[in-house]
């Protein structure tokens, strides 16, 4: 006889995933995932979510290689994950990228830090750069369900299935490994984050090219650039541990002209006694000091 019960969505019996060969696994095969403390942060926020059960279920799936493919780009990460259907599942999670005037006031922010950009430019993810964000009313993190857009091709209702939860897993693994890959997904690549922070933390130089002034030229009064021809100058940067040349060092001074010894006297007001001149009578001695 065959079972013709009907199932509603979410009380079907479970199925065994086909399994993948060459799968994408969590190096952690038991206990956390995450490994650093950005990692940790995007973990516990979806676990705040209360998608506890799910995650449990996704963590499995992402342990084992069922997840085929990951791939991040801004505000969008698409994962193939395989389950008990004949095709992987299409999961993907979207998240909200900052605008160019949002970006440009956040590296402005990081750029007035000296601490920040040092450990961003090491490859490190600052412990107090959500507080960056907070000041200019952002999240780095999503804070709510409501700034994640999650859809899959499964035909399990409920918003994340295992397989958007295996995807979120191995999102948070890839963030130990590179924190830029979350500036990434709200809008900034590492080269174009990096390059902006040293430009804004270069030295000015008042004849230096550049953006335009408060008189609308670029650098200079009246617009006027350097010559194309010009050499380039040298770093500071580079010179900056660099023994002086000798004639950097000492600029070369014209000799002095030779003055009378005796001038001093003559700032001196009249001074007699016994009826003579003081100041006459000590005049050849002040001569006689300054012959060699």
């Amino acid at each position: 006889m065959v079972d013709r019960t009907i199932y509603w969505h979410g009380e079907r019996p479970p199925s065994r995933p086909i399994r993948v060969e060459g799968g994408l696994t969590l190096r952690s095969k038991r206990g956390e995932v995450a490994r650093t403390w950005w990692s940790r942060r995007f973990v516990e926020v979806l676990e705040s979510f209360g998608m506890g059960g799910r995650l449990v279920r996704g963590r499995a799936y992402a342990r084992t290689g069922q997840v085929m493919s990951l791939s991040l780009s801004t505000s969008l990460v698409v994962a193939l994950v395989m389950g008990s259907g004949s095709e992987p599942y299409r999961a993907r999670i979207g998240v909200r990228k900052f605008d160019e005037d949002e970006w440009a006031r956040i590296e402005h922010l990081l750029a007035d830090r000296a601490v920040f950009v040092a450990k961003l430019l090491a490859g490190e993810m600052p412990a107090e750069i959500e507080d960056v964000f907070t000041e200019l009313g952002l999240t780095l993190f999503p804070s709510t369900m409501r700034e994640l857009s999650m859809d899959c091709t499964c035909p399990d209702w409920e918003v994340p299935c295992k397989h958007l939860a295996a995807a979120c897993y191995l999102l948070a693994e890839s963030f130990d490994r590179d924190p830029f890959e979350i500036l990434a997904w709200r809008g900034r690549s590492r080269e174009d984050l990096l390059d902006r922070l040293r430009e804004l933390r270069a030295p000015m130089r008042p004849d230096e090219p550049g953006e335009e002034d408060e008189w609308g030229g670029a650098g200079t009064p009246g617009g006027a650039g350097e010559d194309a021809a010009t050499p380039p100058r040298e770093d500071p940067f580079e010179s900056f541990w660099t023994r002086p040349r000798p004639h950097a060092a000492l600029p070369d001074v014209p000799e002095p002209a030779p003055g009378r010894p005796d001038a001093l006297l003559d700032q001196l007001d009249p001074l007699v006694m016994a009826g003579r001149s003081v100041t006459d009578e000590l005049r050849p001695l002040y001569r006689s000091i300054a012959k060699p």
